[in-house]
Parts: C-alpha cells; sequence; structure tokens
C-alpha cells in the first residue's frame, strides 16, 4: 500500500514534464492562450447566451472571431520572429478587451455566466502579451560585430514601432473599443426613491421582454422616456405635470432582455410607443418621447422610420459609433479607422449600422422636434447639433443649456428646463 502511494506521484511525472515542455513552447504556449480566448468567445455566443437570445442569434459574433483566432492559431509558427512576436501582443490586447466586460461585471457585483470566462480571457491576453517580447529577445542576433548588430537591433526596433502604431490605430484600438461599446452596459436598476412609477414589462417584436417602470396619465398624453432608469429627475418632471411617463430600458441593460445591440433600439422605442398606445387615459396620437445621448440618437432614428411619436426631445445627441467627421488629410488617418470600428461593432452586434442621422432627421418633419445640447457636451454632441437642426425640417427649436455638462440640463438649469420641456410636450401634445 505504501508503494503505490509513492508510485502514483512519479507515475505522474512524465505527463507533467510533457505539459511543463509545451508550456514552454512557444507555438503551444500562443496557440492555447488563443483558445482560452476562443472558449470565452463560444461561451459567450452559444453556450450562455444573453436571456431572450438564442445560440442562433450570434452566429456572425461567434463564428468570425473563432475562425479568426483559429486562422491565427494554424498561421502563427509559419510567421518570423518579429510577425509572431506582434501577432501575439496584438491578439494578447485583444484578448484583454474581450475579457473587460467579465472584470467590469464583477467589480460592480453582477457577474454570472460568461463574465467568468472572461476573466480567463484576461489572463490569456496577458501571457500573449508578455510572450511577444521574449520571442524577439530569443531571435535576436548573435553573429557579426556589436556595431552591426545593434544597427539592426535598432532598424528592427524602430520598424516595430511603426507597425505596432498601425496595428494599435487600425486594429487593436477600433475591435478592443467594439467589443466593450457591444458588451457594456448599465446593470439592473430602478427609478429613485419616491419616484411615482410601478414595474411593468415591455415587449419587444422580436419577443424581448423590457424593463420599464410606468406613471398613469393625468392629462390623456404621455412620454416615452429612454433610457430609462437614469433619468429619474425628467421622468419625475413629467409625471408632476401630469403626463403618463414610461422609463424605458434599452434591451441588454438594466433588467432588459437581448444583447447590447444599440443599432437595435429603435424597435425599443416602438414597443414602448406600443405599450403606452394601449393604456387606459392615453391618447394614441398624443404620445411623445425623449431621449438622451444614445437614447437620442436613436429616438432621431425611430422618429425618422415611424410615426409612433408626436412629438421628439433629443437631449444630447452627438456623432454615432463610425460617423466621425473628416476632412483633408485626418482623412488618411480617420476612414480607415471608422472602417474597421463599423465593421467590428457589425459583427460583434450580429446588426448592421442605421444611416447617418443627417440624412434622416429631415423625415420627422412635420412632427415638432426639439433638440437639447450642453454647453460642454462630449461625443460630437456640439458639433452635430447645429447639422442636425440644419437638416430637421419644421416645426423644430434647438436649445443649448449654459453651463450644462452632457445631458445635465435638469442640473444646471432647473427651472427652465422644466419650463422648456414641459412647454413643449403641452403645445405638441395637449394644444388642439
Amino acid at each position: 500500500m505504501a508503494d503505490a502511494a509513492v508510485n502514483v506521484p512519479a507515475a505522474r511525472r512524465p505527463a507533467l514534464a510533457r505539459a511543463s515542455a509545451a508550456l514552454r513552447d512557444e507555438t503551444a504556449r500562443v496557440r492555447l492562450a488563443l483558445g482560452v480566448v476562443a472558449l470565452h468567445i463560444a461561451d459567450d455566443n452559444f453556450l450562455q447566451p444573453e436571456p431572450g437570445t438564442s445560440a442562433g442569434d450570434h452566429l456572425t459574433s461567434g463564428l468570425v472571431p473563432i475562425a479568426i483566432l483559429a486562422a491565427v492559431a494554424y498561421l502563427y509558427p509559419r510567421g518570423r520572429a518579429g510577425v509572431r512576436a506582434a501577432t501575439a501582443m496584438t491578439f494578447g490586447v485583444l484578448g484583454i478587451a474581450i475579457g473587460v466586460p467579465g472584470a467590469y461585471y464583477l467589480a460592480d457585483g453582477t457577474a454570472s455566466g460568461d463574465h467568468y470566462t472572461g476573466l480567463l480571457a484576461i489572463l490569456a491576453g496577458v501571457v500573449l502579451v508578455l510572450g511577444g517580447p521574449v520571442t524577439l529577445w530569443k531571435a535576436r542576433r548573435r553573429e557579426g560585430s556589436r556595431r552591426r548588430r545593434y544597427l539592426l537591433r535598432t532598424a528592427t526596433v524602430a520598424a516595430g514601432v511603426v507597425l505596432g502604431i498601425v496595428l494599435v490605430w487600425l486594429v487593436v484600438f477600433p475591435v478592443s473599443l467594439a467589443y466593450i461599446y457591444t458588451h457594456t452596459g448599465r446593470t439592473p436598476s430602478e427609478p429613485a426613491p419616491g419616484a411615482p412609477f410601478e414595474p411593468v414589462t415591455v415587449t419587444t417584436s422580436d419577443s424581448l421582454e423590457l424593463a420599464a417602470w410606468y406613471a398613469p396619465s393625468e392629462n390623456g398624453a404621455a412620454v416615452v422616456v429612454f433610457p430609462g432608469a437614469t433619468r429619474a429627475a425628467e421622468a419625475r418632471m413629467l409625471a408632476e405635470n401630469g403626463y403618463g411617463v414610461l422609463l424605458l430600458e434599452s434591451r441588454g441593460q438594466g433588467g432588459s432582455e437581448g444583447d447590447i445591440v444599440r443599432w437595435a433600439g429603435d424597435r425599443d422605442l416602438l414597443a414602448g410607443a406600443a405599450f403606452l398606445r394601449e393604456e387606459p387615459g392615453v391618447d394614441p396620437g398624443r404620445i411623445g418621447g425623449i431621449g438622451f445621448s444614445i437614447g437620442g440618437e436613436i429616438l432621431l432614428e425611430t422618429a425618422a422610420k415611424s410615426d409612433a411619436f408626436a412629438a421628439v426631445v433629443s437631449d444630447g445627441a452627438g456623432e454615432r459609433v463610425g460617423e466621425q467627421d473628416a476632412s483633408g488629410a485626418d482623412k488618411i488617418l480617420v476612414v480607415p479607422l471608422q472602417t474597421v470600428l463599423t465593421a467590428a461593432v457589425t459583427v460583434f452586434s450580429n446588426h448592421g449600422p442605421p444611416p447617418p442621422i443627417v440624412e434622416r432627421i429631415g423625415l420627422i418633419a412635420p412632427r415638432p422636434l426639439f433638440l437639447i445640447s450642453a454647453e460642454h457636451g462630449i461625443g460630437g454632441e456640439n458639433e452635430r447639433q447645429p447639422l442636425y437642426l440644419a437638416a430637421a425640417g419644421e416645426p423644430k427649436e434647438h436649445w443649448e443649456v449654459p453651463g450644462a455638462k452632457h445631458t445635465g440640463g435638469i442640473e444646471a438649469e432647473p427651472a427652465e428646463y422644466e419650463r422648456r420641456v414641459v412647454g413643449f410636450f403641452d403645445r405638441e401634445l395637449l394644444d388642439g
């Protein structure tokens, strides 16, 4: 019995030695790390998809990245040392970015399901990033004079820096941003205490159940507030003036089902308007919408494609992902970045981009439009608002809130904000 206890560890030593040797092997280590990142992508898209979705909804976001990782793993040992190092570090940073949502939700205390394999993706990314310089060091030239060696190394470093800048600008930055943009959002919340709202559920045309809160109408009109729980102050303002108010959480965020697909937010708003049309005491022709930041951008697109909203307030709409303006020499840098960013968001969200807002906003007319921006706006807000105003049809108005930060008009000018917003809805939804 004692001999068996001694022999078991000894029997395992060859297997452990082989595993240790495999991890010391550059190609095996890189392939293992890429496999861990691929495992998280498969887990996220196919094994544990978001509530309300299925594996079939994620064919593009799952299969395309996995296919790229498989191709990189296959081709990796065929590259020269510099190419291998650049590849490892590039996909290492991408692996870290792909794991960021897991860390985000873990820090928030709401991590679950595939978030934990996201943490493994971060670890795999770190292994790839750290392995790149090691590959370069091992491949350094040892023959020739010292002067020649250092000249070659200097040239190699310079070429590596240039290649690194290109990879960061055209691959690492846009792809990482796209993944984080489509995989992080608000965690479950509800309006501030004292808000006169009851929780309800709104069902979209693609069968997702969205979290929402509703205060009944006292004047026959109602307004969708989008996104919901974070705008409790504006919602209470409207409710106190007699409006029915639906605070609506967008898909994949808060307590709403689905993936975070901001480009599909029009379905959420249309579902909110449909909910209000069925509510007692609400005139179907007296439904308005107020959207904030990205929600304001989505509201503009929704109102352009549907007459569900009789009056529209967009607060803080800026430039959507991939819509940044560029001219002259800037186009050489910005256009390729926009192209990769838009393509990456399309892949990760399984949904293509809507047309630019400036091309669509004119379709809202003759329904009234009220654009609000902050003096200290972000995300292209201050540059885009004049373009949106110029492209919009009548009736339209614009107010830049003095001293306000992004979507902070109600904090900077509470009385004036109420006078203007409530006055707008009173004129357009109640008068006549």
